[in-house]
């Protein structure tokens, strides 16, 4: 498989949040504005793509009764460095996010990455893989955050262009719910219509 196809796999074709439903906890409770949506996504994309390459690097001389530990150490790592970047320079978005970024470590979507695929090819393809599993990641995050905020209050990235107040329910946990359910089943069908 090529870069390129490694990269693109991860938009749609494994996209993780519309295909294979991982991730749910940060999908569904970061996801009241399209920002918070996009910050956890590039938060995530961060520690997939230096994870993915740091357990292709060292997967053969980890042996195998300690290798998810040492993947959760490993992951545990580059989540910590993203942190106190995070603290530095974005204290805001560090603050809404708050508990979710630490929680990055036992993301099914990074550990799954990192024992699909990152320990058994080379550091390039673990990298574009990485990749593409993030970009898919943040794009359906921001989607739904936007499609949350515009309905729930009548803006798009922190801009109101809707006057009053929009429809309570798209900014509590419900509407995260039928959000993401609408949005899958968009992404099934436009996705099954340039299959055909």
């Amino acid at each position: 498989m090529g870069k390129f196809q490694l990269i693109t796999k991860g938009l749609v074709k494994e996209n993780p949040t519309f295909v294979l439903l991982l991730g749910m906890c940060p999908t569904l409770a970061t996801t009241t504005s399209a920002i918070n949506g996009m910050s956890m996504g590039l938060a995530t994309l961060f520690v997939l793509v230096l994870s993915n390459m740091a357990i292709s690097a060292t997967a053969p001389y980890i042996p195998d009764k300690v290798r998810i530990p040492a993947y959760i150490v490993i992951i545990a790592a580059f989540v910590t460095i993203l942190q106190l970047v995070m603290q530095a320079f974005t204290p805001d978005i560090y603050e809404t996010l708050g508990l979710f970024i630490p929680l990055i470590v036992v993301n099914c979507i990074v550990l799954g990455r990192a024992e699909a695929f990152a320990n058994k090819n080379s550091v390039v393809d673990s990298a574009c893989d990485g990749l593409g599993i993030g970009l898919g990641f943040t794009l359906a995050l921001t989607i739904l955050g936007l499609v949350r905020e515009i309905l729930g209050s009548g803006s798009a990235f922190g801009f109101k262009f809707i006057s009053g107040d929009g429809i309570l329910v798209f900014v509590l946990a419900p509407g995260a719910f039928m959000a993401l359910a609408y949005l899958i089943v968009l992404f099934k069908k436009v996705t099954a219509k340039k299959g055909e």
